[in-house]
């Protein structure tokens, strides 16, 4: 197998694994008010989410930024929790539709939280100079892009049928799916180890 199948192949599969239902909640909480018709907007969340994620990693790598694991898996699920409690105030409300800005900056910020997550184990699988590890960075980030694509046709997928045959009203499924989200995360906050000194 060539190195470009190896990285693509750990960036495809971070997402496939039931450790990763952390990032897959990120990007339902990110999906479900929109339907396939704002798939531009989608598009340009997920690419802010990756950008964000890549320019972390690149940044780690070179030693320019590091951050400690507990503070990562503390800050995820905040910015989780942000993003499903912004749904919820939100949801039915047309002046949602018109701007992604908050969402955006969310997402960017997740983004590049999660690539300094991503860093530790990056460096453990791939030792050598920082100029070493940056074409593989950018095969294993098209793996993830291609993996987090697939998330977001699933979850609109989802949406649809639910929407469709069992006849929620969007406003419902927004509700409901970012209601589920806080009750998941919720917990990882108040049970972080940051909390524990």
């Amino acid at each position: 197998m060539s190195d470009f199948w190896i990285y693509f192949t750990i960036g495809l599969k971070h997402l496939w694994n039931i450790y990763a239902y952390i990032d897959i909640l990120f990007l339902l909480a990110l999906t479900v008010p929109y339907e396939f018709k704002s798939w531009k907007k989608i598009l340009i969340l997920v690419s802010l989410f990756t950008v964000g994620h890549t320019l972390a990693l690149i940044l780690s790598v070179f030693n320019v930024i590091t951050i400690k694991a507990n503070i990562v898996a503390f800050i995820i699920p905040i910015v989780i929790f942000i993003i499903a409690l912004y749904n919820i105030i939100t949801a039915g409300k047309s002046g949602k539709k018109e701007s992604i800005t908050f969402i955006a900056i969310v997402t960017s910020l997740f983004g590049i939280i999660h690539g300094l997550g991503f860093s530790n184990y990056f460096s453990s699988i791939l030792p050598g100079k920082p100029t070493d590890k940056l074409l593989p960075l950018f095969e294993s980030a098209l793996g993830l892009s291609i993996s987090q694509i697939a998330v977001v046709i699933l979850a609109l997928l989802l949406a649809y049928i639910v929407q469709t045959l069992l006849k929620f009203s969007k406003r419902d499924w927004i509700l409901i799916v970012s209601a589920l989200i806080v009750g998941v995360v919720l917990p990882l906050i108040i049970q972080s180890e940051i909390w524990v000194k």
